[in-house]
């Protein structure tokens, strides 16, 4: 499983915004060049995002993107999630009847399990975090 291009792309816009003061603003502009995302590309993800109720969009000379939540009270779940869908390592981990074996399937079971994992890992993970992490490494 590999999250798309886009969802990767919308957390790294997400960390460069929770890296601003409460009530900055950032221009997409700059986010799509500090980030090198291509900007066409970046409007739709700002777009997703915003629909998500992740960020807020201003338009206007003194517009810009800024994170609707505390970088503490979003997840890297939020983000994936508003960009790609509901994370889904097998399309029978979210309906078991599409699998021809049924309940006699020992991979359901492993991919139920795996999803989870996966799921609970990023939903606990935080763009707080992420920013602790970045000193760390610094």
């Amino acid at each position: 499983m590999q999250i798309t291009r886009q969802a990767d792309y919308a957390l790294r816009a997400i960390l460069y915004l929770a890296r601003l003061e409460p009530l900055e603003k950032a221009a997409t502009s700059h986010i799509a060049e500090v980030k090198e995302i291509p900007s066409s590309f970046l409007a739709k993800i700002i777009s997703q995002l915003s629909i998500a109720g992740l960020i807020h969009t201003s338009r206007g000379a003194h517009g810009g993107v800024s994170l609707a939540r505390e970088p503490k009270d979003i997840s890297l779940l939020d983000v994936v999630e508003a960009i790609d869908g509901p994370i889904r390592i097998n399309e029978c981990t979210q309906d078991p009847s599409i699998c021809s074996f049924g309940e006699n399937c020992p991979l359901h079971e492993v991919f139920i399990e795996a999803q989870l994992g996966l799921v609970n890992k990023l939903r606990q993970s935080t763009f707080d975090q992420l920013l602790e992490r970045e000193k760390d490494l610094a």
